[in-house]
Formats: C-alpha cells, sequence, structure tokens
C-alpha cells in the first residue's frame, strides 16, 4: 500500500510535536485530516476561549505506523459526515429558486 510512514527532517517545524522515540516521527499527516471532527477526532486538543481548536499537545497522527492506523480508525467518521452534509445541501432548495411542485 504505499508510503505510510515518512519524516520530513527538513522541515523548518520538525519535528512539531515531540515523541520519545523520534525515530518513529510521522510526518504524513501534517495537517491532522481528523481536525474538521472537532470534539470527536479522538485526539488531545483543547479548544481556546476564542473557539478555536489547539492540537499542540496531540502526537496521535505522528506516531508512526499506529499513527496511520489511527487516522484510517477515524477517517470514515469524517467521510459519513462529508457525505450527509452534502446531502442536506442538496435536500434544501435554493432561496432564489422556485420549488419544484412536481
Amino acid at each position: 500500500m504505499g508510503c505510510k510512514c515518512f519524516s520530513n527532517t527538513d522541515c523548518e517545524y520538525y519535528p512539531c510535536h515531540h515523541l520519545s522515540d523520534s525515530s518513529a516521527f510521522n510526518c504524513l499527516f501534517c495537517y491532522c485530516p481528523l481536525y474538521a471532527l472537532g470534539k470527536d477526532c479522538g485526539g488531545h486538543f483543547r479548544f481556546l476561549p476564542d473557539g478555536v481548536k489547539d492540537c499542540s499537545l496531540c502526537d496521535l497522527p505522528h506516531r508512526g505506523d499506529d499513527g496511520w492506523k489511527f487516522v484510517q480508525s477515524r477517517i470514515g467518521t469524517l467521510i459519513a459526515r462529508t457525505r450527509d452534509v452534502k446531502e442536506g445541501e442538496q435536500q434544501q432548495p435554493s432561496p432564489d429558486k422556485p420549488k419544484n411542485r412536481c
């Protein structure tokens, strides 16, 4: 299945999180795809007073192959929510278009 784990040691932010075993640091999810799940992402986060989600304490996606497995275990939830939102948008008629009465 292709590359599931790599470390970008040339990145100016590397390592963005500190792991006890830096040799297993995974940069594949530099931006966590689970961020959009909000409080349901399963990671270690906090909400700042202004409402911004702060994931700086979360290292789950960066834990080598286990990080990849963690993201894969939750990605179905994100896909389902995206599908639900898209279907909801399709069901609501646009305010500037007349409703179909057929």
